[in-house]
């Protein structure tokens, strides 16, 4: 009869056991999974950025450009004589020229699809920022729910593990970036 309750207590410890080194890794595995989706953020905030940046400066270059051309093409139109109209239209031709090289090596060079694009890459980049930030708001649910069910609470408390913070952007990241197409 003792064999039986010596083997009971035996399975019993070799359970509690198993448990408790299982939820430790539960525990420690989601800890990992909210450095991970936090570092998410940070790529997705890099992202942001430099494509918003880029992108932005670009579509100013071109809006810039095209700018420019239709303020030259009309100030040169503008009162001149025939020997100015023959000089004038020497240099439509250069840019002519250049805009046809141009558009050769960039057949979709208008700023209205720049700015099409420019639109479309900011509302995928803040998609992107958003589901990084869903995830890792996520983790942090599910860890911080182990750290005060019970029995998890247990294993908790023994290792020290404590409660982790939802992702709160810090004010100089809450802002977007700028988009001021005059500079």
């Amino acid at each position: 009869m003792w064999k039986y309750v010596l083997a009971v207590l035996v399975i019993l410890v070799v359970a509690a056991i198993a448990w408790y080194i299982r939820t430790f890794n539960k525990i420690k595995s989601t800890q990992v999974k909210i450095d991970e989706t936090l570092s998410g953020i940070d790529v997705a905030l890099t992202k942001r950025f430099d494509m918003l940046s880029k992108l932005l400066d670009i579509t100013k270059a071109y809006a810039q450009h095209e700018k420019f051309t239709l303020i030259e093409t009309i100030r040169m139109r503008s009162g001149m004589s025939v020997q100015e109209c023959s000089e004038v239209n020497s240099k439509l031709d250069e840019i002519a020229r250049s805009i046809r090289i141009t558009a050769e090596a960039y057949p979709e060079l208008k700023s209205s699809e720049n700015f099409k694009q420019l639109q479309i890459t900011v509302a995928d980049v803040e998609e992107h920022l958003s589901a990084s930030r869903r995830a890792y708001n996520a983790n942090v649910s599910a860890y911080n729910q182990m750290l005060v069910t019970f029995p998890s609470s247990i294993v908790a408390g023994r290792i020290g593990a404590e409660k982790a913070e939802f992702f709160q952007a810090e004010t100089e990241k809450k802002e977007d970036v700028k988009m001021d197409f005059n500079s």
